[in-house]
């Protein structure tokens, strides 16, 4: 039967099949977690939690609303679906960041800047302090920015006195290194 162009048939492979089949899923994600010890603490945690106990939270929610009958108009049965979908999801995630996650090393040199470290900078708005992490314990309110960032990757690899500058869409900004800890 022909096929509407841009349609396709559920019998014929996809022609990137091949291709994902070799890489694996396309959504695994292999690059390293850089996390602290207590930050790989935190994951494990909630991996715990919602392996133990909001997965069983909600298949009893799906099991209940099964329980009202039809199933085609039942928003209880739909919204549990919904979460089930959501905690299946972020159980993957931590298992991947859990299974790629890489110990920042407390003990880093102060020579340089690198993930771990504590930098104390100095620019035209006045002095700041920054901690470099892994993009998942990233809070930029807490002064913890993610060696991602761009402020992250400008100071990465620089050494006390360095001047740096930072390139970001409001414009460029330009730091000095005081510390290194």
């Amino acid at each position: 039967m022909p096929r509407a162009p841009g349609v396709l048939s559920f019998t014929q492979p996809r022609a990137d099949a091949s291709r994902r089949s070799e890489r694996g899923s396309t959504r695994v994600n292999n690059k390293p977690t850089y996390l602290s010890r207590d930050g790989l603490e935190k994951l494990r945690a909630e991996l715990d939690e919602m392996t133990n106990v909001r997965r069983a939270e909600v298949a009893t929610r799906i099991h209940d609303a099964k329980e009202h009958g039809d199933l085609s108009e039942n928003a209880e049965y739909e919204d549990a679906k919904n979460e089930q979908a959501f905690v299946e999801g972020r159980i993957q995630t931590l298992e991947a960041l859990i299974k790629n996650a890489t110990i920042i090393d407390e003990k880093h040199s102060t020579e340089h800047v690198q993930i771990g470290s504590t930098v104390s900078v100095e620019s035209d708005d006045g002095k700041e302090t920054f901690t470099i992490v892994g993009s998942t314990e990233a809070s930029p309110r807490e002064g913890r920015i993610s060696n991602e960032s761009p402020v992250g990757r400008a100071l990465l690899g620089r050494k006390k006195g360095d001047k740096v500058v930072v390139r970001v869409p409001a414009g460029d900004f330009s730091y000095t290194i005081v510390t290194i800890r």
